[in-house]
């Protein structure tokens, strides 16, 4: 059926499945190298004590069956080997049905990781990475054309990734309506990137236009997603900007590429690229497509009956395998940033006028002269859940505990996840204190005269000094 393909979109889908390929990359190498101290059967969240208590049917994985610090380490560099291969386009090599198994390997293999990865995998891009990848699935790889079908549902995600954020800003803090969130935001997210501070100073009237644009390109721009070609690659085009200044802005983990990706794959460059001659998609192909389609458009109930509530939620899953989801990001912002500062002594008998020494994390705010890095695409996900402990203690509740016994044992998987430890490896410190501090930045002045691009004040105590309690008996 002529309908069923487009071939006006042979380039645009090609350049979403490397770019999709490369995100998958990110996501299992993430895995691999954070995995034992974060969920390993000796990490803070054991992923053995969640599977004990939650069944296999609300929360489809492989770990069900069995799970390994080598089986799971297994399964992500398989992942990651296999995303690879995609990448090099080891999909255009095979039959269609090969493809789309192997397609659906790295799809099913993230869904285990995601489904037992409890607090540090409960981030929208997790869910928006799984939707994307199930759909890629089925896009076809070069002995077809792209099924309009599949094109139109990633239409379908981009929209309620967009318009979902749209739709939480306005509802939910003020300053979005006011034009003034911007005036905190860059000093408040939860990681700045290295052009963060300068994001921050812009005048602010700047920041009102930021936030100005931000609403057109959110709640307008969408609906052209479905016109025809022109306006709705010029749509395209626009979110593809404003994501580009996202991530200019800070680092949101893969959330703006994959966002980026969304939006490429609905790029008409037929202009600048004529499509090979394929034969018509074979009758299986169209009948298990279309299937799809009506399966995941009537799934969609839900996410449109949430973005029409108004009690709306963000970030929500509404079935156990992902396939369709609720989106939207910073519907309040922060004020003041808060961050909580770990240190040690080797002081056996701690006092306040001891050698504290703060351990320092890869990404999120420490040392007051430390310039914020470029991470995004790469999830570093101890520092996103740190910042969730500066704004509450409720959100560190059930792991920060189990960090700091492991700091205090030296553990080698929890020292790796920092960017260092003040004290040599085989002598961990006697204590350790936590200490709520607001963070600011510096102005102009204060970094030509300090060098400082972070000045902190002490607010309270997060938690008072501790040790590993001795052995009874």
């Amino acid at each position: 059926m002529e309908w069923f393909t487009a071939d006006a979109y042979w380039l645009s889908r090609l350049i979403f499945q490397r770019a999709l390929a490369v995100l998958y990359v990110m996501a299992f190498l993430g895995a691999a190298l954070q995995f034992r101290a974060l969920i390993g059967e000796r990490g803070m969240l054991p992923v053995p004590r969640y599977v004990a208590r939650v069944p296999f049917r609300s929360a489809p994985s492989l770990f069900h069956l069995r799970f390994s610090d080598r089986f799971f380490a297994l399964c992500a560099w398989t992942g990651c080997a296999v995303a690879v291969a995609l990448l090099a386009g080891a999909d255009g090599l095979l039959p269609l049905w090969g493809a789309m198994l192997l397609w659906l390997v790295p799809w099913a293999l993230y869904l285990s990781i995601v489904n037992v990865g409890q607090a540090w995998y409960g981030f929208g891009w997790e869910s928006l990475l799984l939707e994307v990848g199930f759909l890629a699935v089925f896009l076809g790889n070069d002995r077809v054309a792209p099924p309009v079908l599949v094109l139109f549902l990633l239409r379908w995600v981009l929209f309620r990734v967009e318009f979902g954020a749209g739709l939480i800003k306005m509802r939910g803090d003020a300053c979005w309506r006011k034009l003034t969130c911007l005036y905190f935001h860059h000093e408040t997210q939860p990681m700045p990137g290295p052009l963060s501070w300068f994001f921050h100073h812009l005048p602010k009237p700047v920041h009102r236009m930021e936030v100005a644009a931000n609403h057109v390109t959110q709640l307008g721009v969408p609906f052209l997603l479905f016109t025809p070609r022109p306006v709705a690659t010029g749509a395209a085009c626009l979110m593809i900007v404003t994501q580009l200044w996202l991530v200019l802005s800070g680092n949101f983990s893969w959330l703006n590429w994959i966002t980026i990706a969304l939006a490429v794959s609905a790029l008409d460059l037929s202009p600048w690229h004529t499509a090979p001659d394929v034969a018509a998609a074979p009758v299986w192909y169209e009948v298990v497509v279309t299937a799809v389609a009506a399966l995941l458009l009537a799934m969609s109930y839900r996410p449109v009956r949430n973005l029409l509530s108004r009690r709306q939620v963000m970030n929500r899953s509404f079935d156990p395998l992902h396939l369709v989801n609720a989106y939207g990001a910073f519907g309040s912002v922060s004020r003041m940033r808060q961050e909580v500062v770990i240190e040690g002594t080797a002081d056996t008998v701690p006092r306040e006028d001891s050698d504290w020494l703060a351990y320092e994390f890869k990404g999120k705010p420490g040392d007051v002269h430390r310039w914020p890095r470029q991470f995004a695409p790469y999830h570093l996900r101890l520092d996103w859940m740190m910042w969730f402990a500066g704004l509450s203690p409720a959100y560190a509740r059930a792991w920060f505990g189990p960090l700091v016994e492991r700091l205090l044992a030296d553990d080698r998987d929890t020292l790796r996840l920092l960017r260092s430890s003040p004290f040599p490896r085989g002598a961990p410190p006697a204590y350790i204190r936590a200490r709520l501090y607001r963070y600011r930045y510096t102005t102009w002045r204060e970094l030509r005269e300090t060098g400082a691009c972070w000045e902190r004040t002490y607010v309270r105590e997060f938690l008072g000094p501790t040790r590993i309690a001795p052995p009874s008996g």
